[in-house]
């Protein structure tokens, strides 16, 4: 399964696809892993993981240990809509350990490295994409 790598720094977000991410399986959220492993051109950086999503949708939580799949009733915060007093609502997480399962992983830079985010990913450079329409009149 293809594995999403979603790069946060200051505002910005950069992309990384990999088939496989066996490097990752067994790290949990919080735990730094080094630039170099996601791509080669990422020497030098440290990147921390801070969430995540498997191949359900289910998001990764911080507070749940190990791999299984677990309901908690919230109240506030991370994962509700609501913020009306008096509200609970039951939502399905995932815990913090990475495994087979996970299809996106969100990073963020914690240290930077000597490239920089443009050199490395030129084709997500290019910022807003402008759409022509042509209209023709009858």
């Amino acid at each position: 399964m293809v594995v999403k790598f979603i790069i946060g720094d200051k505002g910005k977000a950069w992309r990384v696809e990999m088939p496989e991410a066996d490097f990752l399986h067994g790290k949990n959220v919080g735990d730094t892993i080094p630039g170099k492993d996601l791509k080669a051109e990422l020497e030098g950086y440290d990147l921390e993981i801070t969430g995540g999503s498997d191949s359900s949708g289910f998001p990764l939580n911080k507070n749940i240990e190990g791999i299984a799949l677990k309901k908690l009733l919230l109240t506030k915060g991370f994962g509700m809509q609501d913020n009306y007093d008096g509200i609970r609502r039951r939502k399905t997480f995932r815990g913090k350990t990475i495994s087979g399962t996970i299809a996106q992983v969100n990073l963020k830079v914690v240290k930077h490295g000597h490239k920089k985010f443009e050199e490395v990913f030129p084709e997500q450079n290019s910022g807003k994409v402008e759409v022509k329409a042509e209209v023709k009149k009858a």
